[in-house]
């Protein structure tokens, strides 16, 4: 337990940037496993559309430094090019 009073704020405000960034990664990974399923059920419209959500939510989460532009682009990349390999 921190005993100045500046690493208790410290302290709220870590808490509440966990909470922010936990968001960001579990609404990014949700939007990623959209897509992987509907390539599994091969329909070429529903993932299509996922894969536009997915790109929208891996964009946030890089932007607020919750992964790396790498990790970004290269799920985006994984991602585009299984849906765009569909019949």
């Amino acid at each position: 337990m921190p005993n100045m009073k500046n690493a208790k704020k410290a302290v709220k405000t870590i808490e509440k940037k966990r909470i922010i960034n936990n968001n960001y990664k579990a609404s990014m990974k949700t939007a990623i496993k959209n897509v992987e399923k509907a390539i599994i059920s091969k329909d070429k419209k529903a993932a299509t559309e996922a894969l536009k959500t997915a790109i929208v939510r891996l964009d946030k989460a890089g932007s607020a430094k919750v992964v790396t532009n790498n990790y970004v682009a290269r799920n985006k990349s994984r991602l585009t090019k299984k849906v765009n390999e569909m019949k």
